[in-house]
């Protein structure tokens, strides 16, 4: 039995998935659906419910994967009254759907659950991240010690791709105990499509890791992914204090922000 549009919107929550939901928003004259109807579609072009069948209907799942892809929601309006000039059907009226992407919330992934690890957990969980923890020491990766994640990892970095899938919603935050530990871990990481790969540590550290992922042979253009020393410029001491200006950066990366103060010179 398919499921409801709803029950399907419930489901793609809970099990953190993602699909792009397309509603009629107008219709006018004679069209196949009216408004309100709805289809939703996944990212293996599969879907359920319908917007009117037909070409119009694929051009609209075609639309929908676009969306899945970019991330961008867009009204698609349709003449539905003369195939030769392009349009999607002859029944004569006009239709606009709607398509929205659909994505799970972003997740976070903090490799090292250290001071400043368990500090971004917390941090990242209170701005709505999906929150994964991962470290080789069972006694440090667990809900008793790093409490507030979502999901916990007791194994070494280079194995975590094996477990969790990193997706273009991931973020990877890397606040491990060394450089030895970070070179052996991060050439399986640098080759997903993670959002954001950060490294904490001063530049020499930095240096000191990219030197040696060069010498396993990691590509420049992998090891240039990378923000190390990560975070913004806060001056920032505390684990907590490290925790917001990490967690500051990946939300400029998300959004796209500059970084910039908001205030100009003068009002400074």
């Amino acid at each position: 039995m398919t499921p409801s549009i709803y029950q399907a919107l419930h489901d793609l929550e809970k099990n953190n998935g993602s699909a792009a939901l397309c509603t009629v928003v107008k219709s006018e004259g004679s069209t196949p659906r009216h408004v309100g109807s709805k289809m939703l579609v996944y990212p293996d072009g599969k879907f359920i419910g319908t917007v009117g069948g037909g070409e119009l209907e694929n051009r609209v799942i075609r639309a929908a994967m676009q969306a899945l892809q970019d991330g961008k929601a867009q009204s698609l309006e349709y003449s539905m009254a003369d195939p030769s000039r392009g349009d999607p059907g002859v029944c004569g009226g006009q239709v606009e759907v709607f398509v929205e992407p659909i994505f799970p919330a972003p997740t976070l992934v903090v490799i090292g659950a250290g001071h400043v690890g368990k500090a971004v957990v917390h941090l990242a969980k209170w701005l709505g991240f999906r929150v994964a923890v991962c470290d080789d020491r069972v006694e440090f990766c667990n809900p008793e010690t790093t409490p507030g994640a979502d999901a916990y990892y007791p194994i070494e970095m280079g194995k975590l791709v094996e477990k969790l899938e990193v997706t273009k919603q991931t973020y990877l935050v890397v606040t491990s105990r060394g450089s030895s530990v970070d070179a052996v871990g991060l050439p399986s990481l640098l080759e997903t499509d993670s959002a954001y790969v950060g490294v904490i540590g001063s530049k020499r550290r930095w240096a000191t890791t990219a030197k040696a992922l060069k010498e396993k042979g990691v590509s420049d253009a992998l090891i240039e992914k990378v923000r190390s020393p990560m975070g913004l410029e806060l001056q920032a001491e505390t684990p907590e204090e490290i925790a917001v200006s990490i967690m500051a950066e990946v939300l400029m990366v998300r959004d796209k922000g500059s970084g910039k103060p908001m205030a100009t010179p003068k009002e400074l």
